[in-house]
């Protein structure tokens, strides 16, 4: 197993941390809307409302978080989001009426935003030369987790009973609250910048909001094959519904067997943009074959479906290795998680409102929709790589804060003039 554990203790620890909440994580995202319907009783309109509003305010404290990290120390931070996190989650098993689920999915999903930027500054700290392939590792880990997760919940929803739904609940905020206390394994992280550093510097860069939205188009990819795939495979689709859970598999086998080999060719921005095209180029060959198993033959259907599965997939790796390259080296090391943060608007507007769009345009307009939805994939990939030169010019825009002088040393003017 050596070869496949982190080479130092910080790293395996954060891996650890990262397995036992994703399990988690995986056991609510495939039950817990079935939860929230046929054991909480709540209509399937204010689920949906519920989880877009937490999902907005995910994004708005991911921001926050990342500007925290960066000036509390981003151990303290994730740990923090952790436990509110699990408080949360169990707070699933009291609601009833919809205010109170509002309010519990708030703050779960502001937890969950907090986490993944907090954690961000501690992968580029232990990550050593290279952070981006260990967050890679962590990307593999993260879907073996959701993996696990994903099976423990389908006993769940076998059982369909109330008792089955509240312990799936019990067991996300128990996981949870294990992963911020092996989170404490990890000494504390002092702040990257002092409380008197640069505010809110991430959100006046604009290539790298401009990056950012980029990304966030792309990440719509990540709902086609749970959301978009599932629902015209069954309306639009002679292959067999098994497939479905086939399509999953396959795709967390390639993420988890080859996400850290396709980082390791990614050394810089400029490549990290080439790639992020090539991603826009995949995932449309990846509609096109999507729309073409409608009206087929069976056989011709899953062959199609199949194909669109690996070149998708193939597409993400290369989407989740260009964004983190880019995420990591165009941000200043003393604001790490602000930009984090921001980079993370992307992804949360992409989680918020990919599953209508898709259901909208590849469901509701059928093929054209599909052809509608790789063309504008294609459109983001194609605009990476000028939006990457646009941000690397403006670097030295977003520099380093000067160092507080010591008494009595001279100004900078003053020692130019001497």
């Amino acid at each position: 197993m050596s070869p496949l554990l982190p080479d130092t203790r910080p790293r395996r620890v954060l891996a650890l941390a990262t397995l036992v909440g994703t399990i988690g994580k995986g056991i609510f995202l495939t039950s817990g809307v079935l939860y929230f319907t046929r054991s909480a009783h709540l209509p399937v309109k204010q689920v949906g409302i519920g989880l877009s509003v937490a999902g907005f305010i995910s994004v708005a404290i991911g921001i926050f978080a990342g500007y925290l990290a960066d000036r509390r120390g981003a151990r303290g931070i994730y740990v923090a989001s952790l436990v509110l996190g699990g408080l949360a989650t169990a707070g699933f098993c009291l609601v009833s009426s919809f205010w109170p689920f509002l309010v519990v999915a708030s703050l779960a999903a502001a937890a969950q935003g907090a986490g993944l930027i907090a954690r961000g500054p501690l992968i580029r700290r232990y990550g050593g030369k290279r952070p981006q392939e260990f967050r890679a590792y962590i990307q593999s880990v993260t879907n073996v987790g959701i993996s696990v997760g994903a099976a423990v919940a389908g006993w769940a929803a076998q059982a369909d009973t109330r008792s089955a739904y509240l312990l799936i609940v019990v067991g996300n905020a128990v996981l949870l609250l294990a992963s911020a206390a092996i989170m404490l394994c990890l000494p504390p992280v002092p702040p990257e910048v002092p409380a008197e550093g640069p505010r809110w510097l991430a959100l006046r860069d604009r290539p790298y909001i401009a990056l950012s939205l980029l990304d966030g188009i792309l990440s719509i990819q990540y709902r086609v094959l749970t959301v978009a795939i599932p629902l015209w495979l069954v309306s639009q689709t002679s292959a067999p519904r098994w497939l479905i859970s086939a399509i999953v598999i396959a795709n967390t086998a390639i993420v988890v067997l080859f996400q850290v080999r396709a980082s390791k060719s990614i050394d810089s921005p400029r490549a990290a943009g080439l790639t992020l095209r090539r991603s826009g180029v995949a995932f449309l060959i990846s509609c096109v074959a999507i729309a073409w198993s409608a009206g087929v033959p069976t056989w011709v259907a899953v062959i199609m479906l199949v194909i669109a599965t690996v070149v998708h997939s193939v597409g993400e790796l290369w989407q989740a290795a260009g964004g983190f390259e880019i995420s990591f080296e165009l941000a200043p090391s003393h604001s790490q998680g602000q930009y984090l943060g921001v980079f993370g608007i992307g992804l949360g507007l992409a989680e918020s409102f990919g599953p209508a769009l898709l259901t909208s345009l590849c469901i509701g307009l059928g093929k054209p929709g599909w052809y509608i939805v790789g063309l504008l994939f294609l459109a983001a990939g194609l605009a990476q790589p000028a939006a990457v030169r646009w941000a690397e010019r403006t670097r030295h825009i977003y520099r380093e804060p000067a160092a507080p002088k010591a008494p009595g040393v001279p100004s900078d003017s003053s020692s130019s003039a001497a």
